[in-house]
């Protein structure tokens, strides 16, 4: 498969903050109770499923920090990302860990390997049409059983299938939760949890959150 078109932008524009972005969001999960219980949870599923010494990719990994929150809840986790500096921010602060460069829609990864997928926030900057291409390419590297954790920001309404946004690094976009939820469907990925957070009043942006959980049919 060949990566998305949108990479080469996205990769570059990441580079050139990565430093910031990596002081700014390093402990970002500290204040997110609800999140970190979903990665538990999530964490809890793999090992449930019978896949407690499978791995776990983070893709879309940025500085790895939540690699390595995934990593002290027991998982067998590795980062990619398509900026080398975030990758390299990571090797530095979590030596310990597995970080890779490459493309979310073009793993080097062989089919079914995956004991579970994390991409928190990491499809916002797809454009609509990649977004199918990319599913399908995590449905392709989860072993069967697996599952899928992926958090995105909803649209506005039913109405909207996906929403852009004015994201300060690049294009971003939000997604209707049942339209990806029915495209994962159509790529052997069945939801089995939806989670909503809501904004804070004095958030900037005011649009809910969606953590969706999928696990491959």
């Amino acid at each position: 498969m060949t990566e998305p078109t949108s990479l080469g932008p996205t990769r570059d524009a990441y580079d050139a903050v990565a430093a910031v972005y990596a002081e700014r969001f390093h402990d970002s999960l500290r204040d997110r109770a609800v999140e970190r219980a979903l990665l538990g949870a999530f964490a809890e599923l793999v090992r449930a499923n019978g896949d407690g010494d499978g791995e776990v990719a983070d893709l879309g990994c940025g500085p790895g920090y939540v690699t390595a929150h995934l990593h002290g809840l027991g998982l067998r986790a590795f980062g990619v990302d398509a900026s080398p500096e975030m990758i390299g921010l990571a090797r530095a602060a979590h030596p310990g860990l597995r970080f890779e460069v490459g493309s979310m829609g073009a793993l080097a990864l062989a089919d079914g390997t995956l004991a579970g997928v994390l991409s928190r926030w990491s499809i916002i900057h797809l454009p609509p049409h990649e977004l199918s291409s990319v599913v399908a390419e995590f449905a392709r590297v989860l072993a069967p059983g697996g599952h899928l954790l992926v958090a995105f920001p909803a649209t506005d309404g039913p109405e909207h299938e996906t929403q852009s946004y004015d994201h300060v690094v690049a294009t971003a976009y939000r997604w209707n939760p049942d339209r990806l939820a029915a495209l994962l469907r159509t790529h052997g990925l069945t939801e089995t949890t939806r989670t909503t957070i809501a904004p804070h009043p004095t958030d900037r942006r005011q649009f809910d959150e969606i953590q969706l959980l999928a696990r491959k049919d």
